[in-house]
């Protein structure tokens, strides 16, 4: 059963510089050579995500560590906030150095009721110009998903990872393959650049113990990243839009499978945990 809420709510309007600093540690991050970028290169497609993560006080940190979003997200009565996916369109590109504005208005919210209980997706809405000029450089729809808490009720089942690999599933002979492990120092080095202290990402006794995980939860958008750095090297160019959703978690420690392949105008991306199972789905152009 699903019932859509009428939801206003005012565009909330952030500021921020596109960071030399932050970008050669993301290039650091996805092992490519920091020393290449420099103080007005375009920031690779994607990589927005290291600006527009505000400073939340410490006060005001969320018991599960989320920091504040930068806009109004409802008060739903469900405080477990996980990231759905996202839909980008790449209009332009960021100088690296340059200042930057993101307009964001509350778009869709849905109630649900699932086998596990009520739960709400939630759209926000982004405009990304540059401020000299007034360009509209991107514009993105982020998709959440609002959960009930689960504390004092979870239940720990330890991570296995299968010795053998599933690889049934169909891939097309052309795919570009990659496997892709997280570790603790990779959760780390994210969590740092995008300044997102969610305690799932790094606090192994709250993510097990609290929100019933059986291992830390990897950032929804670190494997997008790469994946990214795929269709890079595979279409030879930037992408000119991404829509991705999240299928299943990922944890840290337990291997993925990463894989893009032509389909027509597009491209389709994804990824797969070690038993087949479908953790991201994504299409580029």
């Amino acid at each position: 059963m699903t019932m859509e809420a009428a939801v206003t709510s005012l565009a909330k309007v952030a500021d921020d510089i596109c960071s030399l600093t932050l970008a050669r540690r993301m290039a650091a991050l996805l092992d490519r050579p920091s020393v290449a970028l420099a103080q007005g290169d375009p920031l690779p497609r994607g990589w927005h995500v290291l600006m527009f993560n505000p400073p939340t006080s410490q006060s005001r940190l969320r018991h599960d560590g989320a920091a504040e979003l930068g806009f109004d997200m409802p008060d739903l009565g469900l405080p477990r906030l996980m990231m759905g996916g996202r839909k980008i369109a790449f209009l332009g590109d960021i100088p690296i150095g340059a200042s930057v504005v993101r307009r964001s208005t509350l778009g869709s919210v849905v109630r649900k009721n699932g086998r596990s209980g009520s739960f709400a997706l939630v759209e926000v809405e982004h405009v990304i110009t540059l401020e000299n000029s007034g360009q509209q450089v991107l514009t993105e729809t982020v998709r959440y998903v609002l959960r009930p808490s689960t504390e004092g009720a979870a239940r720990v089942k330890p991570l296995e990872i299968p010795q053998t690999i599933d690889t049934t599933h169909d891939v097309p002979e052309n795919a570009l393959m990659r496997t892709f492990l997280a570790t603790e120092e990779m959760l780390f080095r994210y969590s740092a650049i995008t300044d997102n202290p969610h305690r799932i990402h790094y606090d192994h006794p709250y993510a097990t113990l609290v929100e019933g995980y059986p291992a830390l939860v990897v950032n929804g958008s670190l494997p997008q990243m790469v994946l990214l750095e795929m269709f890079r090297e595979y279409a030879g160019r930037e992408p000119a839009g991404l829509d991705s959703r999240n299928r299943g978690p990922i944890y840290c420690g337990s291997p993925v499978y990463l894989s893009i392949s032509k389909q027509g105008d597009c491209f389709a991306l994804s990824a797969r945990d070690a038993n087949g199972a479908l953790a991201i789905e994504a299409t580029a152009w």
